[in-house]
């Protein structure tokens, strides 16, 4: 096979392989979280549908691809279809510049785990995954309904104010590799545990890990679906496959933002010690990933004015003194 034709199906593979993982490991995650969550709680969680519970998810996938799709009648009805399309596409789209595991030679064939690597990667992974924000809005706003709205109004503003609190953290970064390459960044960390980016920027570490809770739509800083809410927020008027897709597209982003803190601040795939770089990789990301979960059962939700204030008040002034000292810090 020529090198064109080898390279055509191998991103083929690869996209097909990062759809049906990433798909599957967003469904598995609402077991995880369930059985994690009963854990803290001193709960049982799924147990009945298979050994421990574990085919409750395909119950719960048959629950969502026959229950009833309902559009409410005086909705946007094109804007209420195709926002859960857009929560879905750009979570996936996200992860198409994302290295998720180091090179492996295959039948004489070096393979690069990584759709595109591009030397904006990281610009690229926060540009679309950014965009699923317009996806709870516009299914808010098109919902006609007043707590839709209001739900999807305030998750707006919450993503965008703590938007600017992560990508000043990511300047940190990005001014101490030289580099918007995720491979690159990667690459930074390659001399040892001391070398991870969390020594050198630990309140880079800390802001970006707030914000993508934002981001992520996660208790207990989550404005977008507030659990203390009696309606559900922006998705109060979804229902089945439609209702599944928000949450699909939020899983996956949980997914892609483990990863990326992992590549960022936390040695990304280079080898440690005698453990091999995927093995690590594996580890870290499902270690970041169950922060999620420990987090929205160890403290309470917060009040939208607290999201806030915290914001503006606190977050973004670390943030930018956090920017001068990096930057005085390359100067030097």
């Amino acid at each position: 096979m020529s090198e064109l034709g080898f390279f055509i199906l191998e991103s083929v593979i690869k996209c097909l392989f990062v759809l049906a993982v990433f798909a599957t490991l967003a469904g598995f995650a609402t077991y995880a979280e369930r059985k994690v969550l009963a854990y803290f709680q001193r709960r049982i969680g799924p147990d009945m549908v298979g050994p421990f519970g574990l085919i409750q998810l395909v119950a719960d996938m048959i629950k969502l691809f026959t229950k009833e799709d309902i559009i409410p009648s005086h909705s946007q009805k094109l804007i209420f279809a195709i926002a859960p399309l857009i929560a879905a596409i750009c979570a996936f789209v996200s992860l198409a510049a994302i290295p998720m595991l180091p090179e492996f030679t295959l039948f004489g064939h070096t393979i690069r785990p990584i759709i595109a690597d591009i030397n904006v990667a990281l610009l690229f992974v926060i540009g679309t995954s950014g965009l699923c924000f317009y996806a709870i809005f516009l299914g808010g706003l098109a919902s006609h309904n007043k707590y839709s709205i209001i739900g999807g109004a305030r998750a707006l503003v919450a993503i965008i104010s703590y938007e600017s609190v992560g990508a000043l953290a990511l300047i940190a970064v990005v001014m101490l590799v030289g580099s918007f390459s995720l491979i690159e960044i990667n690459n930074y960390q390659n001399d040892g545990f001391l070398s991870w980016l969390i020594f050198k920027q630990p309140l880079a570490f800390v802001l970006f890990v707030i914000a993508l809770f934002i981001e992520t739509n996660r208790t207990p800083l989550c404005l977008t679906e507030n659990e203390a809410d009696v309606v559900s927020g922006y998705g109060t008027e979804y229902s089945g496959l439609r209702w599944g897709m928000f949450f699909i597209g939020e899983y996956t982003s949980m997914i892609a933002g483990a990863i990326l803190i992992t590549l960022l601040f936390l040695g990304g795939f280079n080898d440690f010690y005698f453990i091999p770089g995927w093995i690590m990789m594996i580890l870290k990301s499902s270690f970041i990933f169950f922060w999620y979960f420990w987090a929205r059962a160890a403290f309470p939700q917060l009040r939208p004015d607290q999201v806030m204030r915290m914001c503006y008040l606190i977050l973004i002034p670390l943030a930018v003194l956090n920017l001068l000292i990096t930057a005085l810090f390359v100067l030097i």
